[in-house]
């Protein structure tokens, strides 16, 4: 039912400067696998097999990675290198790579309306690949998430409580429990002051969305920090009863700064390097 991923990779990564400067966020490593390989293969675990990228100036790392290197194979063929590439050459087997630039930064809602030419007219899921998601104990996010849509058919947004000071980082919604951990959306405030938001529940990097969110953010204006916020476009939505949010089963590490890079370096080279499940 949804076979495409859109990665929105066009920022700037300023959190991370100077290491940004010159190498794309997606492409830091946690362990010895760049931050966007970890989203891919959360999105293949859940089915999707065509992934589309939004890339900008500076971000021909991406491409390259998701391609054959003859030179570098010919040189580790037969020996015990090779394995470091088995994830990778899964990716590339299972999975195609579409690509369009995203000339000016204009927010995440825009950033995902570039991409509509790569998903056109169908239900697609959003990874940003800063924000790191592992369940060690069953499914990854994205695969509870398209489990939802099945049963659902509407948009899903991943969220997560976070102490109530930190709600200016995030979009953060309320509305109506209707099952355990899933909410039918009311409200949406992108980045509140801690005395204006709703609730405590943020929207975290991951997003199951239906073809229409196009349209609605085309007519979105402008929001928070001028720019064109995927918040004000859901909202629209949400004010249909279209949108759900659903609290996830696992951890998420904001590796878009220096304290959760470091967490989920960690915790990726304690469960997957150390256990020989990082290749």
């Amino acid at each position: 039912m949804i076979k495409k991923c859109l990665f929105p990779a066009a920022g700037y990564g300023t959190r991370f400067l100077p290491a940004t400067k010159a190498m794309p966020k997606e492409m830091l490593p946690v362990v010895n696998k760049p931050l966007i390989q970890y989203g891919v293969e959360e999105a293949l675990d859940a089915g999707l097999t065509e992934i589309s990228i939004v890339t900008g100036r500076g971000k021909r790392a991406l491409e390259d990675h998701f391609d054959i290197s003859y030179e570098l194979e010919n040189q580790i063929k037969g020996t015990d290198k090779e394995k470091y590439l088995v994830g990778i050459r899964k990716l590339l087997d299972e999975c195609s790579f579409s690509y369009t630039r995203q000339t000016e930064m204009k927010g995440l809602g825009h950033a995902i309306l570039t991409g509509r030419p790569l998903i056109g007219d169908e239900p697609f899921a959003v990874v940003l690949a800063d924000d790191l998601c592992v369940n060690l104990e069953g499914d990854g996010v994205l695969t509870q998430m398209v489990k939802l849509y099945e049963q659902y058919r509407c948009t899903i947004v991943a969220i997560q409580e976070v102490d109530p000071q930190e709600t200016n980082k995030y979009g953060v919604i309320s509305g109506e429990l209707i099952a355990d951990d899933l909410y039918r959306v009311r409200n949406m405030v992108e980045k509140p002051a801690p005395e204006d938001a709703p609730s405590n529940l943020a929207i975290i990097g991951r997003y199951i969305l239906t073809p229409d969110i196009f349209e609605l953010i085309k007519q979105t204006e402008p929001g928070k920090g001028g720019e064109i916020q995927i918040t004000d476009a859901l909202m629209k939505q949400a004010k249909n009863g279209c949108v759900i949010a659903y609290k996830f089963k696992g951890q998420r590490f904001d590796c878009g700064g220096a304290e959760g890079y470091i967490e989920a370096t960690n915790f990726c080279f304690e469960n997957f390097y150390k256990t020989g499940k990082a290749y």
